[in-house]
């Protein structure tokens, strides 16, 4: 017998959760349309209902107990969008035992306990859907998982995180400094009082873990990712960068290498004609290169109330259409086995180096010297802006190489009596 409506609960009422019920709401009328039948929340689960709120939500659908969502009869999908581990992995696990489709826009949750959650689905024959987890309204993961499922994915490079995009390119713009534009994006609300997640490179950690897995069929450790932040970058290095004809962009990247996953997340000297070298502000954008379909690039709003509602909401219909039709969308996981994330030392990458020396004859040599002797071949040496307390600032941009060389080599600078400082040390992307 054809259902009259599918039924929606929300754990979890703050930004996304708020952003996927006003589209939900919204756009009903041309959703059930599309549907085939009327989607709609029957219950909104938060811990704090006087908390004040653009949204008006009425009283007969409001709960403080989540478990009226996760094991509710008259729910047929659980959006979760509380964020975090626990208890928000419990609450999906219990929903997915109860048979209930599953649409959360958590990342951490699904970088750290992904494998868990869709073996969960699948032992119970409900979707579980997650695009609002990365890249906000970019549909990445669906582009992934279906439009170019034909392809050998090659790499995955993206701009993840609007907070340090936004603060990267004001310090472009304007000459200023992190510390500077780091304020105001707080004062703004791009950022977080405490943003170490995002200046840190965690949230961007979270999501490419989430993508190396879709993208190369192997379940990935969170743990095994580097990853720096934008914190050391200072307005010289931007200038640096400018005059070299690049930006500097906090890149997750995640590539093939050998038998070995190449993934890591860092601070990135991107050349300027890049169309990644092109996002600015709080966008994201996501760079994929294929055996088929070549390069392709996907860009829009990474984060935000109605952008990763979109996302989330879509995830909604999906599900539904599901339920009306007694199917599901896809096997929820198709990874067949762990992938061996490649040690950072022996990742071959092109380098810029700025360092702070003594003003004194011989010391380009000397240092030039160790370089060589490490292994490290440099393509060119940058001195500028005069001597200040006798010391002179040098940037070297290296030919590619095993990481583990410069490393070393730097290591060996440093125990020089001419070296003041190692100031920065960036990737260069070719």
């Amino acid at each position: 017998m054809p259902r009259d409506e599918v039924r929606v609960g929300i754990i979890g009422f703050g930004v996304v959760g708020g952003g996927t019920y006003e589209v939900l709401r919204r756009n009903s009328e041309s959703i059930a349309r599309r549907v085939g039948a009327p989607v709609v929340v029957t219950r909104i689960a938060d811990i704090d209902w006087d908390r004040k709120r653009d949204l008006d939500v009425p009283e007969q659908i409001r709960t403080t107990d989540a478990a009226e969502v996760y094991a509710g009869e008259d729910i047929d999908i659980v959006v979760e969008t509380i964020g975090g581990i626990e208890p928000a992995t419990d609450f999906v696990l219990q929903a997915i035992a109860h048979g209930k489709s599953v649409v959360t826009s958590n990342k951490e949750m699904m970088a750290k306990r992904g494998a868990e959650i869709l073996d969960a689905a699948a032992e119970h024959g409900v979707d579980v859907e997650f695009e609002g987890a990365v890249g906000g309204t970019i549909p990445i993961i669906r582009a992934l998982k279906e439009s170019l499922e034909a392809n050998r994915i090659e790499e995955v490079t993206g701009i993840l995180n609007g907070t340090t995009n936004y603060i990267l390119t004001r310090m472009t713009e304007e000459g200023s400094d992190y510390e500077e534009v780091l304020a105001d994006a707080q004062r703004l609300g791009y950022a977080e009082a405490d943003p170490t997640n995002d200046v840190e490179g965690i949230d961007a950690r979270y999501k490419i873990a989430i993508l190396s897995a879709i993208a190369f069929g192997k379940r990935i450790n969170y743990d095994d990712i580097h990853s720096e932040g934008i914190t050391k970058i200072s307005a010289e290095d931007i200038d640096y960068a400018t005059e070299m004809g690049y930006v500097i962009k906090l890149l997750a990247t995640a590539r093939r290498a050998g038998d070995e996953l190449d993934v890591r997340v860092h601070p990135s000297l991107v050349p300027s004609d890049h169309p990644l070298a092109q996002v600015n502000g709080v966008f994201n954008a996501v760079w994929v290169v294929g055996d088929a379909c070549d390069q392709v690039m996907l860009y829009g709003r990474g984060a935000g109330a109605l952008p990763t509602g979109s996302a989330v909401a879509g995830d909604v219909l999906d599900c539904a259409r599901n339920i009306l039709c007694d199917s599901r969308s896809r096997v929820p996981c198709t990874c067949d086995g762990a992938g061996v994330i490649k040690p950072l030392a022996d990742v071959e990458s092109r380098n810029y180096v700025r360092m702070r020396v003594k003003d004194r004859p011989g010391v380009l040599g000397s240092i030039a010297t160790i370089f060589g002797q490490e292994g490290v071949s440099i393509e060119s040496v940058v001195q500028r802006g005069g001597v200040r307390n006798g010391l002179a600032e040098i940037v070297w941009i290296m030919h590619e190489g095993p990481e583990r060389h410069l490393h070393s080599a730097l290591g060996a600078i440093r125990q020089l009596g001419i070296v003041d400082e190692v100031c920065t040390v960036l990737r260069v992307v070719n």
